[in-house]
């Protein structure tokens, strides 16, 4: 045979050994991707409008107990200031303390979050929250109740972290934002149900009422997730080279991420300088009785439980972009009011407080649906951990920043919230300016989606 009848005789059987080895390689592959994505979203195909609620449900009942043990404690303010003669700035600690623990906890849980299963990491937190708010229940000083603030917020503080990550994780990103929108209703629940009921206990018996509540609440939910939610371990690299220190400084060094976190900062400076002092203004300056609270609260919330959903299903629809700049430059106009409003009536100060609360609500929930969608699933857990502590830390800094404009003008009534007001109006517009330049980490883009999404529970075509 000549030279080229050995080339053709050579050569189908190295491309046939070739066929087979990249076809072997590809079955591996496909193997390991199909093992990775039903890690990565447990929901499936199969039942997966059931077990997609079961779980949306689950940390919305997380989000619910450790919200409420924060909100709880604002209302509250008039209580806690006269039981330990503290002043409004003292006061101003006991909120602050929980998110300065926060975020220091967030900080160092950043290091070590995607090494491990999620579900494992959010049981852990729920039970050491649970036992902080039960430390809370009993403690007879201002300075224990400090103390179990800060225990309470290296826990709870966290625990959000997590919850967004698996929201994250597990919901696909043309549903993403409804996801979040009903996980974050979490808040609106709590406004609703849990803040009258844990006035009404502590208007009949003492402020410690609340926090019992809140233990034995925490309890429930615990046990909840601990039989509902399946391991989560997609996330996990099998193999990480780097070190903790190597890896947390490549999540810092993205700028994409850097801008969600300068987001952070501007929302919660938006938010927390204003939202802390509410109570204690409305009942001071605008002349609500303090147990009128509970509905400032009930309809406010009653409002939000609603259109937090409809605003993650309207980004869902056309782009977190256009949704959170509406919702922002409209929030300005009720921020402004609210913290200018003089005596009035109830009704009044009912209908100013709710529409700040539906504007503030539905801007944080588009937020966190672009900061979420703005980080790869590998590096997800630690850069919400990282987020959660910069976001305590910008709330602890707002709320003592706004105690720093306040001053108690006597008889009750606080002096200078007009300027806290006028601070968060232009912390607002510049986080529109900076939510411009984010960008999800999927397409690099926020287009608006052309073709409607399935809903929440629906099985994409």
């Amino acid at each position: 045979m000549g030279s080229g009848s050995k080339r053709t005789g050579f050569r189908p059987g190295w491309q046939v050994q070739c066929r087979r080895s990249a076809s072997k390689a590809a079955g591996i592959d496909a193997v390991q991707k199909k093992k990775h994505n039903s890690s990565m979203n447990y929901l499936g195909v199969a039942g997966a409008g059931r077990r997609e609620w079961l779980m949306i449900g689950v940390l919305a009942a997380v989000q619910f107990v450790h919200i409420l043990d924060f909100v709880l404690v604002m209302p509250l303010g008039p209580q806690l200031m006269r039981a330990f003669g503290a002043s409004a700035r003292e006061f101003g600690w006991i909120v602050s303390s929980y998110t300065f623990a926060a975020a220091v906890s967030g900080l160092i849980a950043a290091f070590f979050l995607d090494r491990f299963d999620r579900r494992n990491v959010l049981i852990t937190l729920l039970a050491g929250f649970t036992l902080g708010t039960a430390l809370c229940a009993a403690a007879p000083s201002y300075a224990t109740l400090v103390a179990a603030r800060v225990f309470a917020g290296a826990f709870g503080g966290v625990l959000a972290a997590v919850v967004f990550a698996i929201v994250a994780d597990q919901i696909p990103a043309a549903r993403r934002g409804t996801a979040m929108g009903v996980v974050m209703s979490g808040f609106s629940v709590a406004t609703v149900l849990g803040l009258p009921f844990g006035l009404g206990l502590a208007n009949r018996f003492s402020w410690h009422a609340p926090f019992v509540m809140l233990a034995a609440l925490g309890t429930g939910v615990l046990l909840l997730a601990r039989g509902a939610l399946p391991p989560m371990r997609g996330h996990i690299v099998a193999r990480r080279p780097h070190s903790p220190l190597v890896e947390m400084r490549s999540v810092l060094q993205r700028p994409t991420h850097l801008r969600a976190l300068a987001l952070t900062v501007v929302m919660m400076f938006a938010g927390f300088s204003v939202i802390p002092f509410i109570s204690p203004f409305l009942v001071g300056n605008v002349g609500v009785r303090e147990a009128d609270l509970v509905y400032i609260y009930l309809v406010g919330g009653a409002f939000t439980l609603f259109t937090g959903p409809l605003t993650g299903r309207l980004a869902d629809r056309i782009g977190t972009l256009r949704v959170f700049a509406g919702a922002a430059l409209i929030s300005v106009l009720p921020i402004l009011v609210l913290t200018h409003l003089p005596p009035v009536r109830l009704a009044i100060a009912l209908g100013v407080s709710t529409v700040f609360m539906v504007f503030v609500s539905a801007r944080m929930v588009v937020a966190t649906t672009m900061i979420t969608n703005s980080v790869e699933p590998r590096q997800r857990g630690s850069f919400m951990a990282v987020n959660s502590s910069v976001q305590q830390m910008a709330a602890g800094l707002a709320s003592a920043s706004a105690g720093l404009l306040i001053s108690d003008a006597g008889g009750g009534r606080l002096q200078g919230y007009s300027g806290v007001g006028m601070l968060a109006a232009v912390t607002t517009l510049a986080a529109v300016l900076v939510a411009r330049r984010l960008r999800p980490a999927e397409t690099g883009i926020d287009a608006p989606v052309l073709r409607a999404p399935p809903r929440l529970g629906e099985v994409a075509p």
